[in-house]
């Protein structure tokens, strides 16, 4: 099926009305369905309404010597990207002709009021099951880049996702020279293994999961590994120019290191937002990250260079897929007669190289001018202290569990593991239905120790189980640390708030010290964020306004930890006036 398909075209308001009207016949529209978009039409007068058609299907695909069949979308990995400008709605009809129940998020999209297609499975839906359909409205607000989409149910992600690009709005441009070229870059993982066997071994197992066998760039895992020099992908540029590499890290349980032999790359926005022009040789990326990079193609004619990725893993008892995937950045020859030697190597940090990952990502800052201003609260309402721990549990009767010393691993914040329900919480919430979740989420850790000590009592690694979820006022402004702990193994912990984005005001290695740490907040460029990666053993602040009613999801981006159970809900309350208030639900949310 073709991807993408303009049902609303970008136009003035009143011509924006007109159009939609003929429509309703030959989309098959209910009334409520036609007034949601009726209601966009006059909010968005320059916008557009596009609409895409996702159908999950097993396809057939062959990596390092072997074939499986893999659940995607429209028969592709990585998926279709979509494109759209700021400020435009995105209708996406999800079909599952697959075998498994599928959810699928908008990654670093707010919904603004809307938080029915945010997607995360049993936190604001119940899943698509085999067979039917939902039709999913993103609502683009401020944001502006690259972003990107995945699935939300189960390890599904590994091969659903895609990226999805926000143009300027009509009128307006990149606060940069715009580039001659847009090219997407999207790190993955491929195992061997069907997904859903090595997620089922892993939760029965109870220990670490079964590592990729292959990292990827563009689906293909490049000419370090068996059966796959021949479709390694090739980036063709001419000298001279610029390009914007779009890029994505949407491998499961790592952050990466990325680097291209013989070039630097000027670092120009991320998360949906634009940064001040960062030039490294290097770049840190967390699951779940997006950024903006500007490549600039100052070698010969003829030359070829490899683009290079590998995991950064800075716990040495975590297993980790230790290996590199590669792509060709290849120059047209023009009048040269083309390189016979193999490509130029990159240099890229050591595996394990804290230092650098903690200092790219602490280097990021805002573009902060007049045509992109930013607003970091600053009179601070609610404040929280999150920790962040990787706990064991015990083994039920008769189980064998792979776990440290027999148990099983688990996860959690401020000592809770997130204890996934059997319905939607938004859903119960928007209903007034009791029994779904509890609202005592606690704001700071329920016991207070040595966070980062190399040796900690074994007691404390034994977390509570519990769907508690933290009510925010609407508008209230909040200050978030994260504090990374040294339970079991501490580990870096890539953090994503769905519904928001928020400022990364600071951050540092050992226990956070508020009289201290505080004192060098960055209150005037910080990043505007999505997802940040806690560095091992260490803390990060975040601020935020809550000004998104709605039930969103906060986890750890690593997919073995949310599994084990890393993850809380945020309740933004209802404001006062109407357009402060939650949006009705569609009438084809998936039944639970």
């Amino acid at each position: 099926m073709h991807a993408c398909e303009n049902i609303i075209e970008r136009s003035q308001l009143v011509l924006g009305f007109i159009m939609i009207t003929p429509l309703v016949k030959e989309m098959k529209m209910s009334f409520q369905a036609l007034g949601f978009l009726l209601v966009l039409s006059f909010i968005h007068s320059q916008a557009a309404v596009l609409q895409y058609t996702f159908m999950i299907q097993e396809t057939n695909y062959t990596r390092l010597c072997s074939s499986k069949n893999i659940l995607t979308v429209n028969g592709q990995f990585p998926g279709p990207t979509i494109t759209a400008r700021r400020g435009d709605t995105v209708i996406v009809d999800v079909i599952n002709g697959g075998d498994h129940n599928i959810t699928i998020h908008w990654h670093g999209v707010k919904q603004p009021r809307y938080p029915w297609s945010d997607g995360p499975e049993f936190v604001t839906q119940c899943p698509i099951q085999p067979g039917a359909n939902f039709s999913q409205r993103v609502l683009l607000s401020d944001e502006e880049g690259t972003l990107w989409w995945h699935a939300h149910s189960d390890w599904s992600r590994a091969t659903i996702h895609g990226l999805f690009v926000i143009l300027p709005r009509l009128g307006t441009t990149y606060p940069f020279t715009k580039p001659d070229a847009e090219v997407p870059v999207v790190l993955g993982e491929w195992w061997q293994n069907d997904i859903q066997t090595v997620f089922e071994d892993f939760i029965t197992g109870g220990g670490d999961p079964a590592s990729s066998d292959a990292l990827t760039i563009n689906g293909q895992p490049g000419d370090l590994y068996n059966c796959s020099s021949s479709e390694t992908t090739k980036i063709k540029v001419d000298e001279g120019k610029t390009y914007m590499l779009r890029m994505v890290n949407a491998a499961m349980n790592n952050i990466a290191f990325f680097a291209i032999a013989n070039h630097s790359l000027t670092v120009v926005g991320g998360d949906g937002a634009y940064m001040k022009p960062l030039i490294s040789n290097y770049i840190t990326i967390a699951p779940g990250q997006t950024l903006d990079l500007l490549l600039t193609a100052n070698q010969p004619a003829g030359g070829r260079y490899y683009m290079a990725a590998k995991l950064f893993n800075g716990q040495p008892s975590s297993l980790f897929d230790n290996t590199t995937t590669t792509a060709i950045l290849e120059y047209n020859t023009g009048n040269f007669t083309p390189s016979s030697q193999a490509p130029v190597f990159p240099s890229l940090p050591d595996f394990n190289d804290s230092n650098a990952s903690f200092n790219f990502t602490s280097s990021l800052r805002s573009l902060a001018t007049p045509e992109h201003p930013i607003d970091v609260p600053l009179n601070i309402k609610k404040t929280l202290l999150y920790t962040l721990s990787i706990n064991t549990v015990p083994c039920s009767v008769n189980e064998t569990c792979l776990g440290p010393g027999g148990r099983r691993f688990a996860a959690s914040i401020n000592n809770i593991t997130f204890d996934m329900p059997s319905t939607s919480v938004l859903g119960a919430y928007y209903r007034g239905i009791n029994g779904v979740y509890g609202n005592d989420f606690p704001d700071v850790p329920p016991f207070r120790f040595n966070y980062t000590a190399s040796s900690l009592n074994r007691s404390l690694q034994f977390p509570e189980t519990g769907t508690d979820v933290e009510m925010l006022k609407h508008n209230e402004t909040v200050e978030l640390v994260f504090q990374g702990t040294n339970l079991v193994a501490g580990v870096d912990h890539p953090m994503h708030l769905h519904g928001h984005s928020f400022y990364v005001v600071g951050s540092g290695f050992g226990n956070f010290n508020r009289k201290r740490d505080s004192l060098n907040y960055n209150l005037v460029d910080p990043p505007l964020m999505q997802t940040i990666a806690v560095p091992q053993n260490g803390w990060t602040a975040i601020r935020f306004k809550a000004d998104n009613p709605g039930v969103w999801f906060m986890h750890c981006h690593l997919e073995r930890h949310v599994s084990w159970g890393m993850g809380m809900v945020f309740i933004v309350r209802n404001g006062k006036s109407s357009n402060a208030r939650i949006l009705p639900p569609p009438p084809d949310m998936p039944p639970c």
